[in-house]
């Protein structure tokens, strides 16, 4: 089985990505990311591959995946017949592994919850009695931002360290090696990117530093992150032109072109579709945010 690399986006430098899933079936194929990440089916029932963990899932099945851990729920097949009656809903938080690291790291407060990311590595699934504790905050998480999201997720974190309710997932003799799964060309493609993004990208540039025909380098480029190229490069640039709306230096028409955008109108379009708001809301709500807090302090 291929296994893909999905870069995760996190929309404006967040540190937490939930997503509600409402969809006829699970679609993503085998796959690993650096974040961690927390499954929670609500609906749908099928086969769960976690590492070497091979096991049937149904409603209620709540997993923690660690960093880089291959994954992926494959739907039964009664899914893919088109009955408007069965449908996956489901709720997938995201995180990063460096989340909280210094504390984490650090302080005996957050001792138990270093154990927790400690055993993700090979995959966790919680059982009823810590699924009935934290439901009620995985519901919530869909609906809040900002710090109120970032101390629920500490809270649900905590629950999960302190369960005795769970069943670790991978055998002990698996231990998943990044460098197993990537290549030579995707880091030298990727480090060219992280210095590039803001220039012009030519295709066929950048098929020739993986040594592949353009065409033969889109299908290994889509096969190993998940997008094509001009997604995975605007998303470097979304990032970026969110970094600099929040340094507030800058008008949003120099946050295009200093980004990488040539072109107002489509920056614009595709910051909306990246992150839910216009630069100038985004621009706003950055403020507002901001603005509330130091309210609160003074």
């Amino acid at each position: 089985m291929k296994i893909m690399h999905e870069q995760v986006d996190f929309p404006g430098r967040a540190a937490i990505k939930v997503k509600w899933r409402e969809i006829p079936h699970f679609t993503y194929p085998w796959h690993f990311h650096n974040q961690y990440e927390l499954v929670y089916v609500i609906e749908s029932y099928g086969t769960r591959f976690i590492g070497d963990s091979i096991e049937s899932f149904e409603a209620g099945d709540l997993v923690f995946i660690g960093s880089n851990l291959p994954h992926f729920w494959k739907s039964d097949e009664a899914f893919h017949q088109g009955n408007p009656d069965l449908m996956v809903r489901a709720i997938v938080i995201q995180f990063h592994s460096d989340f909280l690291i210094n504390a984490i790291i650090n302080y005996t407060e957050f001792y138990h919850i270093k154990k927790l990311l400690n055993q993700s590595s090979r995959g966790i699934r919680f059982l009823n009695p810590t699924l009935k504790k934290v439901k009620p905050l995985l519901y919530k998480m869909p609906d809040v931002s900002g710090l109120e999201r970032i101390i629920l997720m500490l809270q649900i974190l905590d629950i999960l360290a302190r369960s005795n309710s769970y069943k670790i997932l991978g055998s002990e003799a698996y231990q998943p090696k990044v460098n197993e799964f990537t290549t030579d060309r995707l880091d030298k493609v990727i480090n060219y990117l992280n210095y590039h993004y803001r220039e012009k990208i030519s295709l066929e540039d950048v098929a020739s530093l993986a040594n592949l025909h353009p065409s033969a380098f889109c299908r290994f480029f889509k096969e190993k992150t998940g997008k094509s190229l001009s997604a995975f490069v605007n998303d470097m640039r979304i990032n970026y032109a969110c970094k600099l709306i929040i340094d507030g230096k800058l008008s949003v028409s120099q946050v295009c072109f200093e980004s990488g955008f040539n072109n107002l109108s489509n920056f614009n379009r595709t910051f909306k579709q990246r992150t839910g708001f216009t630069p100038s809301q985004y621009q706003l709500e950055f403020y507002m945010g901001n603005k509330s807090l130091v309210d609160e302090v003074v």
